[in-house]
């Protein structure tokens, strides 16, 4: 049973993290490439969609939503800032786990960490070809929608295409993307007629193959295997790109905000508490949880610690500064969506460009778009990224077949082999199933990541106090206690169905574990090798 829980010692972990050659990943980032990647991670469809969800559960007080989120990441954050400083190695939680908490907990963790980069980029992926749709739509070209979507996720298209006609002749007063047009749109394609159905399918055009319709999202599946290409050609060059799409996405937010605030009327912010906040706390909560997702991946600034030029210094610099830059963005994007919008009219499909057409400025909404592809892309390859580093750990400790997925290119110093796999699955994921589900499964994959992370914090200031710490978490053990707290209470708010969807996801991965990992770990072999010379 002890076995189970072996930890990585720290002088090992110290000895991989120095190590250099063309069989080691390149060290070529620094503060400025960190801080990019964490905001490429984080600004994303959380911005750009999920505003409109959040807004529906917490009122104008859904700025106080972006700032519980925020707050959770923020104490998780600092401690990871600690564990990067003082271990400078690619597989982030992963690998803290494995220092503190042993091997058992580290792979449940490296396991888990799947949920958020290669089913984060997944789901990311899916909402890339929906903007993608929407911006060749502003040009007049019109994608197939058995070409732009899963089957399922096609027909639905199709279906609400059907529904909106239905409802321009009968529902002509009311206002789309309300709650009450919403309400009754989704009345109609919960039960639809016949003839709905029968028109649904042909708006879908799709081919049919052995008696079934087939619909595959190829932009999703194109976009991925491109941005696989960029992570696989080099670190530097993927940096490069990230960080000229950060300058895009962010100086449309910018835009956003400037522009939006000529419109906002804050007597739509309410005048006092329960109209800020009409669901109470309670609803704030709730928000939070769901927009979660918009703060996922700045976490995946510390994977990247072997490719830091000064890990030590420049890893929490990147983590901190990026979280803060994307928690003010938001706020101030939540306080120009509500004030603009009536929560209640707020729409939830594409809230802010919404907000934006309603006022005649389909200039603005477009460029809004453009946005969301940019802030997408970047999302997506920091996710990609985040993975690939993440099992490159896990397979330099044998967990994982190292030939494989720990092989690094002689030129381009990348895991190339695994980033392909990964990428291409990723791609294959977010082509071919309905992923509205997996991305809930990512929030709460996360949010266990960072409840452990924060319990590995507390556990090794008691276990090495005096290990040195470049850079120290403050306030030990109050941060990480408020971590676990909040990130706990998030996943609460989540609901029992993802708690099912995580526990049987978790299971499959002891088995794998069980019936690989435990026979080729390279730190059970170097204790049997210990335990053999002792006797």
């Amino acid at each position: 049973m002890s076995m189970l829980f072996a930890k990585k010692s720290m002088d090992v972990l110290m000895t991989e993290a120095q190590a250099e050659g063309e069989h080691t990943l390149e060290r070529a980032l620094g503060p400025f490439q960190l801080t990019a990647l964490g905001v490429g991670a984080v600004i994303g469809a959380g911005i750009f969609v999920l505003a409109g969800l959040g807004a529906h559960y917490a009122g104008p007080g859904l700025m106080l939503s972006f700032v519980l989120s925020g707050l959770g990441c923020a104490f998780a954050g600092l401690c990871y800032a600690e564990f990067a400083a003082m271990i400078p190695l690619a597989g982030s939680a992963y690998t803290y786990a494995y220092a503190t908490l042993g091997e058992l907990v580290a792979w449940i963790i490296g396991w888990d960490l799947t949920l958020e980069y290669a089913m984060g980029a997944s789901t990311v992926s899916s909402g890339w070809s929906n903007n993608f749709v929407e911006l060749l739509n502003v040009f007049n070209v019109k994608f197939p929608l058995w070409l732009a979507y899963d089957h399922w996720t096609g027909l639905r298209k199709a279906m609400e295409e059907v529904a909106r006609d239905v409802m321009a002749t009968n529902f002509s007063s009311l206002v789309p993307g309300t709650q009450e047009y919403i309400k009754e749109m989704s009345n109609l394609i919960a039960a639809p007629s016949a003839q709905m159905t029968a028109r649904a399918h042909q708006v879908l055009g799709a081919p049919v193959l052995f008696g079934h319709e087939i619909g595959i999202n190829l932009p999703a599946l194109l976009i991925a295997l491109v941005i696989t290409t960029i992570l696989a050609i080099g670190i530097k060059e993927s940096a490069k790109f990230n960080s000229t799409i950060v300058v895009v996405k962010v100086a449309v937010v910018l835009f956003v905000l400037g522009l939006g605030a000529k419109y906002v009327h804050p007597g739509n912010w309410g005048s006092n508490w329960h109209q800020f906040a009409p669901f109470g706390l309670s609803g704030i909560g709730a928000g939070a949880a769901y927009i979660f997702f918009a703060y996922i991946g700045f976490d995946a600034v510390s994977t990247t610690a072997q490719e830091a030029k000064n890990p030590q210094r420049d890893l929490p610099i990147g983590m901190i500064a990026s979280l803060a830059v994307c928690t003010l963005l938001y706020i101030g994007v939540a306080a120009v969506l509500t004030g603009m919008v009536p929560w209640q009219s707020v729409n939830i499909e594409a809230p802010i460009a919404r907000a934006f057409l309603d006022r005649g400025l389909t200039w603005a909404s477009d460029i809004i778009v453009v946005g969301a592809l940019a802030g997408l892309t970047s999302v997506m390859l920091v996710m990609l990224l985040g993975q690939t580093r993440v099992l490159y750990a896990m397979a330099s400790d044998g967990l994982l077949p190292k030939k494989f997925f720990a092989e690094v290119h002689p030129r381009f110093r990348t895991p190339f082999k695994n980033t392909f796999l990964v990428g291409t699955l990723a791609g294959l994921v977010g082509a071919v199933t309905p992923i509205d589900d997996i991305g809930k499964m990512v929030n709460i994959g996360t949010l266990l990541a960072f409840v452990i992370v924060c319990i590995s914090i507390i556990v090794l200031r008691r276990t090495d106090p005096e290990k040195a710490r470049p850079f120290r978490t403050p306030w030990v053990p109050f941060i990480p206690v408020m971590g676990i707290l909040f990130n706990g209470y998030m996943m609460v708010k989540l609901g029992w169905l993802n708690w099912a969807r995580l526990i049987v996801w978790l299971a499959i991965g002891l088995i794998v574990y069980f019936t690989y990992s435990v026979k080729n770990s390279k730190v059970r072999q170097r204790l049997d090798k210990s335990v053999s010379v002792n006797r």
